[in-house]
């Protein structure tokens, strides 16, 4: 239990939250996710989505797909605003608060599948202060997974109240081999811890089954991890835009997660930079992934990650949805020199 404490503290402290729930029962970052978002609504609430559709993995949760456990199937009611010119749309937002009660805002920083721009941490503030002009009460909730230690301040120090992300991405460090956190606001916390164990319980239970060492290990590495992701990112950005690709961001464009994307325009240079990123990876790699049905996602995925934890998005790895314009989405660097190796391999497989 102390231990746990100790951890959960430290984390607060490194998100600038009063509270935070870090754990291996989450499975991962859409879990933690579910479990907040369970926590804080309910029946007959709204949740108003502002940086458009949400990953792929919560469709079913929020019941943009039909699926009985939804937020939908509990009487949540869901909208959502896309942006415009990878910025907020200021005025359709205020233009909702201001008609309509809304219970909570979710942003998503990293772009998941999408073509748009990840966001910042200054367009995070600017809104935030639009927001609270209207409704001081509703709960601002950001997804922040992959931009953990990108930027110097976290959304919680410019006025978020709940952030959510996973342990195999940048906190991790490459050495929690699972779980996730949920920080921000105390009463946002245990609310959450009691929808992840049982009211009256929270954070007070939950067996920690070995895996502090790797969580306090994971953070102290995780500025490093970073860097080096971002290196990685870097060098990819400048290498594929030189071939003619267009990426995103470019080489000396500000970052505020450790997602590459890669544009392709095809499957088939998509679907074989995979199979070389697989190829340049530490763990498995002479297997060749393929496009293949994943849980909760529409499209086929390729997913390539050959990495010591399964599923590790902080280890080099790069995955895509098999959908036009043929993205491929990259991440990850435990260092720069093997980051540099999978890159290297991934181009070589696709021009050859």
């Amino acid at each position: 239990m102390f231990g746990r404490d100790v951890i959960e503290k430290i984390f607060a402290e490194v998100l600038g939250a009063e509270d935070s729930l870090v754990r291996n029962q989450f499975i991962s970052g859409t879990h933690a996710i579910t479990v907040a978002l369970f926590a804080i609504l309910r029946p007959g609430d709204t949740m108003l989505a502002i940086s458009g559709k949400p990953y792929d993995t919560l469709d079913e949760v929020i019941g943009l797909k039909e699926n009985a456990s939804s937020l939908k199937a509990f009487g949540v009611k869901y909208k959502e605003i896309d942006l415009q010119d990878n910025d907020f749309d200021v005025d359709k937002i205020k233009k909702t608060l201001q008609e309509e009660k809304i219970k909570l805002i979710h942003i998503q920083r990293s772009k998941g599948y999408s073509s748009r721009e990840s966001i910042d941490i200054e367009k995070i503030e600017k809104i935030i202060k639009e927001i609270r002009n209207i409704d001081k009460e509703v709960v601002i909730f950001i997804d922040n997974c992959y931009c953990e230690l990108v930027e110097r301040r976290t959304p919680l120090e410019v006025g978020a109240d709940i952030i959510v992300g996973s342990l195999i991405k940048n906190l991790g460090g490459g050495i929690a081999n699972n779980g996730a956190y949920i920080a921000g606001k105390e009463k946002y916390v245990n609310l959450a811890a009691e929808r992840l164990t049982s009211p009256g319980q929270g954070k007070e239970v939950g067996p920690t089954l070995g895996a502090n060492k790797t969580f306090l290990q994971g953070i102290y590495l995780a500025p490093s991890v970073v860097a080096s992701s971002l290196k990685t990112a870097v060098f990819a950005s400048r290498l594929l835009e030189k071939l003619g690709y267009n990426v995103s961001p470019k080489y000396n464009e500000k970052r505020t997660d450790i997602v590459q994307t890669i544009e392709f325009g095809e499957p088939e240079k998509l679907i074989k930079f995979c199979q070389g990123i697989q190829k340049g990876s530490a763990v498995d790699s002479n297997s060749i992934p393929e496009p293949w049905d994943m849980p909760g996602y529409t499209d086929q995925i390729i997913m390539a990650s050959g990495s010591f934890t399964q599923g590790s998005s902080i280890e080099i790895s790069c995955d895509g949805p098999i959908r036009k314009p043929y993205i491929a989405f990259m991440q990850g660097g435990i260092t720069y020199e093997y980051g540099k190796i999978a890159v290297l391999d991934a181009v070589q497989n696709m021009e050859n």
